[in-house]
C-alpha cells in the first residue's frame, strides 16, 4: 500500500516568503526616513542685504532661518559657525543663504577697496553689487586735452555708491569698488598722474 508524503516544508518557512517580509519592512523603513527629514529643518544664516566680495561677514548682515535642507545641511553657514576674520570670497546677493564656498579668510583675501570719481557721473543702475569696469583717459602733453578713453581695470565690484553731501550737491558722483591688489597700483598711478577715470557698467561700452 502507497502511502502520500505531505511535503517537508510548510510555506510560512518558504525563503520567499521571508525575503518579502523583509523588503517590505526595509521599504516602510525607508519611506518613514523620507518623510522624517523633509519635516526637519536646520538653522542657517541668510544674508539680509548685498555682500560684496571680500568684505567681512558679520552678524549684523545676516539673519537667521529654518529651513529643511536634509543632507545638503553641511553645504550651508549655521549661525554658531559664523567667527571673526571671515569674508565673502564672492558677492552675496539679499535673500541668498550663505553657502560655506563662499567664505574666505581675510589674511588670504587678495581684495582690497579703493574709493574712485567718476567724471562722467555713476549711472543708476550703479548699486552694489555691480560689475563695472574702470576706465581712464590719461593727460596728453599739452596738459589742456586728454588722450582717447580706454578701459584701465575691468570687472571690478562696486561696493558702496559714495552719495554727496550738501544742499546743492549733484548726483553721486564716486563709488567704493572691491579691486584686486595686483590692480592698486595702476589705478592709483592713474589717479595721481591726473588722469580723467569713469565708470561704466559692465555690457554698457564707452
Amino acid at each position: 500500500m502507497t502511502f502520500l508524503s505531505r511535503p517537508r516544508t510548510a510555506f510560512w518557512a518558504d525563503i520567499r516568503f521571508v525575503i518579502g517580509i523583509v523588503l517590505v519592512a526595509l521599504s516602510i523603513a525607508g519611506v518613514w526616513l523620507i518623510v522624517s527629514s523633509a519635516g526637519r529643518t536646520t538653522p542657517v544664516l541668510q544674508a539680509n542685504r548685498t555682500i560684496v566680495q571680500g568684505e567681512a561677514l558679520v552678524s549684523a548682515d545676516f539673519q537667521v532661518v529654518e529651513v529643511g535642507l536634509g543632507p545638503l545641511t553641511e553645504d550651508y553657514l549655521a549661525p554658531q559657525d559664523l567667527e571673526p576674520g571671515l569674508v565673502a570670497a564672492r558677492t552675496l546677493t539679499e535673500g541668498e543663504l550663505v553657502p560655506t564656498t563662499a567664505l574666505g579668510e581675510a589674511e588670504s583675501s587678495r581684495t582690497t577697496t579703493i574709493v574712485i570719481e567718476s567724471s562722467t557721473g555713476i549711472p543708476a543702475e550703479v548699486t552694489a553689487g555691480t560689475v563695472v569696469e574702470l576706465w581712464q583717459a590719461p593727460p596728453l602733453e599739452d596738459g589742456r586735452s586728454y588722450d582717447a578713453p580706454r578701459i584701465l581695470v575691468g570687472d571690478v565690484i562696486v561696493s558702496t555708491v559714495v552719495e554727496a553731501e550738501g544742499m546743492l550737491s549733484s548726483d553721486a558722483t564716486s563709488v567704493e569698488v572691491v579691486i584686486d591688489r595686483a590692480d592698486v597700483g595702476d589705478v592709483l598711478a592713474a589717479i595721481t598722474g591726473g588722469s580723467v577715470l569713469s565708470v561704466v557698467p559692465v555690457g554698457s561700452g564707452s
